[in-house]
């Protein structure tokens, strides 16, 4: 019986033991692990800063085709929106009244002609009789007078005979350049009137096409200034011109600024650019619109950083600094232009410096972290 007891005890005593063990190794908690954060090495290069300006393309050369005489329109002999060569026949006027006018300048050059015959034979036939005293000084200088009035009159006469036949020829309406032709503005049967307002059609030439975009007075003055310092960058590198399409897409050809306006624009307060771009494709068309990149500016050995690595709150910009025991430190920062995806960082760090990328709010300054060091380059995602 004392036996039992005993055991009885012992058990109740390792009960008690087991769960005060049990309950002390549940109070103590395990230590937490260091988080884990993308790390990016600050880049240092030289940077060529684009500024974008809205731009509209023309064809190399945009000619419109007007009537130069008038009548109605017999035909059109092109196909709409294709290729036409130089020479080629576009329209056709109808020339019944033109040939008339010709035979009828024909005929008025005939009798001229036969007048001036008449004149010349009589001038001629009074020089003798003059000298003989058989005629009259005054027949004689009647019978010049009528011949030079003769003469005149033939002149006048091959200037309209002239003035017919180009008349007749402007009945056929020729391509001026080889190009890309328009819808046409009008249809067989239709009347119309030589001027600047009755535009038939129009003819671009898209070997190679015009892009015109504005920039404000400031910044033509400072980029002015800039590219005129002695040994400036910008003298090569801002001259090219890259464009971005309406879909968003980057035109592959590079063009070059051809001129700039004489004057700025007193209604607007800008300058006018031009650039060609080769345009092998025709993927260019005259009539879009446009974003011209130029380079404004180039930053040499500048400091570079991700953007989404940056903190700005109220215009202070701040970024996790990681130094050699992986502890971070929140430095406020000098941030310039954006060069893609990143920053300039003027003030605040090194080309040695690392910095988190952030993006979770367990984060903080003091922290200590395990660094995922990633590769990083600027405009390219991170690896």
């Amino acid at each position: 019986m004392n036996g039992f007891k005993k055991n009885k005890n012992l058990f109740f005593v390792l009960v008690v033991f087991t769960s005060f063990f049990t309950s002390c190794k549940k109070e103590v908690a395990p230590e937490a692990k260091p988080l884990e954060i993308p790390v990016v090495k600050v880049a240092q290069q030289d940077v060529r800063l684009e500024s974008e300006f809205t731009g509209q393309t023309f064809g190399q050369s945009d000619i419109q085709i007007n009537p130069r005489v008038d009548g109605v329109v017999e035909s059109l002999n092109f196909k709409e929106g294709s290729v036409v060569k130089k020479g080629e026949l576009l329209y056709t006027i109808d020339p019944l009244p033109y040939q008339a006018k010709l035979h009828e300048a024909e005929g008025a050059l005939s009798e001229v002609e036969a007048t001036m015959a008449k004149t010349k034979s009589d001038y001629n036939m009074m020089v003798p009789l003059a000298k003989m005293n058989a005629v009259s000084q005054r027949e004689l200088i009647a019978a010049k007078s009528a011949y030079n009035a003769s003469v005149a009159s033939l002149k006048a006469a091959k200037g309209t005979l002239t003035n017919a036949r180009i008349e007749l020829g402007y009945c056929r309406i020729t391509a001026p350049i080889t190009g890309l032709i328009g819808i046409s503005k009008v249809r067989v049967g239709d009347y119309v009137r030589p001027g600047a307002t009755t535009v038939l059609n129009t003819i671009s030439d898209l070997g190679d096409v015009r892009v015109r975009f504005t920039m404000s007075e400031q910044e033509y003055l400072r980029i002015f200034r800039e590219i005129t310092k002695k040994d400036s960058d910008l003298v090569g590198a801002g001259k090219s011109v890259s464009l971005i399409l309406s879909d968003g897409s980057v035109y592959p050809e590079t063009g070059k600024i051809s001129f700039t306006d004489r004057q700025i624009d007193p209604t607007t307060g800008a300058v006018t650019f031009e650039a060609a771009f080769s345009n092998p494709n025709r993927l260019l068309r005259p009539g879009q619109f446009v974003k011209a990149k130029v380079v404004t500016d180039v930053r040499k050995n500048a400091l570079l950083i991700p953007q989404r690595s940056v903190i700005e709150m109220q215009g202070v910009f701040q970024v996790f600094v990681v130094d050699n025991a992986n502890k971070v430190d929140l430095k406020i920062i000098q941030v310039g232009p954006s060069y893609k995806d990143s920053y300039i960082v003027t003030d605040g760090l090194t080309a040695n410096d690392k910095v988190a990328m952030g993006g979770t709010s367990l984060l903080k300054s003091g922290s200590v972290i395990t660094p995922k060091i990633t590769d990083w380059t600027p405009g390219k995602a991170e690896n």
